[in-house]
């Protein structure tokens, strides 16, 4: 009696969702279409659904569900991310919010990124490229391997940078430090990166004293409000896929923080993912990979920028180069299962899996997207006339 409750309070469920068209099969073999169109995928119940099955969100439930191994999905991961954002209304946010910030917990911001980024650098060496990036990639061709597409996401960033020797570069959110260190080599600056996760302060650390670059080199395990711009100003700003982090309460404190760290003239870079419009973050997302995240609009993050006297000089959409990223790390990391099953259980492997290939799909049938956007603090006349130092081989 309870599972046949179960089943009908999921058809219900099921039935809220008009748009597209899938199937689902049921723990008892009854499969039924749902959505205004022929099934582009199927959804497989492998057994009946627990008592604490969540029906009242469906995009959390069906996550929960295949991290459980409760489900499977058969048909395109594309499909399927296009018929859920079809058919679900994310929670929208009032843009100008974002000029009030709130009170920041640095402590509760390390511990949301030690959740993510402190898996194991012994993890992350398994899936991602020699050079441990793990952001968006730069594919010049579609064959470009991913160390490759890194190493040129990197060149490409600190070209736009317009870096010359002896000047201060800081990287907020420096990952395994490898921008930090090509910049130093290539460029002759002096360069500093900061971080919250101390797996990626020790391995950054490491590569530093291994290339014996402590003179031009450093990094610092501390949070980027803590960097006190009485005693330190640095000529450039550099930040890749930390802005997503930072919360939508403190998107205006990131911004003057930057400002207030940079010289007048001074360039930033921030690369970041960015939504269409201002919405809660995922759910399943939220609870699971990035706690604390938020993906700012595109339009709310240049309408800060007049806020802090940012004058944007470039932007660039990077959205198929970071779907390529994502499918390239998910090969990687079906390729390594059997490694990964040495450190993590199974319900962890099915959440990487369905975040890997989720947001690989999210990039190219959402609106979800990447941008690098370079401004300056105040008026800089001194830029190049053009970009074509960015894209000239």
């Amino acid at each position: 009696m309870i599972g046949l409750l179960k089943k009908m309070a999921l058809k219900l469920l099921l039935k809220t969702w008009k748009k597209g068209g899938f199937s689902v099969v049921f723990w008892d073999g009854e499969e039924e279409s749902y959505g205004g169109e022929p099934p582009s995928f199927k959804v497989i119940f492998h057994k009946e659904p627990p008592i604490k099955f969540n029906t009242e969100d469906m995009v959390l439930a069906l996550g929960e569900a295949y991290m459980d191994g409760l489900i499977d999905l058969e048909g395109s991961m594309d499909d399927i991310i296009r018929i859920v954002m079809l058919n679900t209304q994310p929670q929208p946010l009032e843009r100008q919010g974002v000029l009030n910030p709130g009170t920041v917990d640095c402590k509760v911001q390390q511990e949301h990124i030690e959740h993510h980024y402190d898996l194991g650098n012994d993890f992350f060496s398994l899936w991602l490229d020699e050079t441990m990036s793990y952001s968006c990639a730069y594919f010049k061709e579609p064959g470009d391997s991913l160390q490759q597409a890194q190493l040129q996401k990197i060149d490409h960033i600190l070209k736009k940078l317009n870096l010359k020797p002896g000047e201060r570069l800081l990287d907020i959110g420096c990952g395994w430090g490898w921008l930090i260190i090509r910049a130093a080599q290539q460029y002759q600056v002096k360069a500093t990166g900061i971080t919250l996760s101390t797996e990626q302060y020790e391995g950054t650390k490491r590569r530093i004293a291994e290339l014996g670059l402590e003179d031009q080199v450093q990094v610092e395990l501390r949070h980027y409000l803590e960097v006190d711009p009485r005693k330190e100003q640095f000529d450039k700003i550099v930040s890749v896929g930390m802005f997503e982090h930072v919360g939508r309460a403190n998107l205006g404190r990131y911004m003057q923080q930057v400002h207030n760290l940079l010289v007048p003239g001074g360039l930033s870079l921030l690369h970041s993912i960015t939504g269409m419009f201002e919405e809660v973050t995922n759910p399943w997302i939220a609870k699971y990979i990035f706690p604390g995240g938020y993906v700012p609009s595109l339009r709310e993050t240049v309408w800060l920028l007049p806020e802090y006297d940012f004058h944007l000089l470039q932007l660039e959409s990077l959205r198929l180069h970071y779907a390529m990223t994502l499918d390239r790390w998910y090969e990687n990391f079906a390729q390594k299962k059997d490694l990964i099953r040495q450190k993590f259980d199974e319900r962890f492997i099915r959440m990487w899996e369905l975040y890997l290939r989720g947001c690989a799909s999210a990039f190219r049938v959402s609106g979800l997207d990447i941008h690098q956007l370079l401004f300056s603090k105040g008026i800089n006349n001194e830029t190049p006339l053009t970009y074509e130092h960015v894209y000239a081989e």
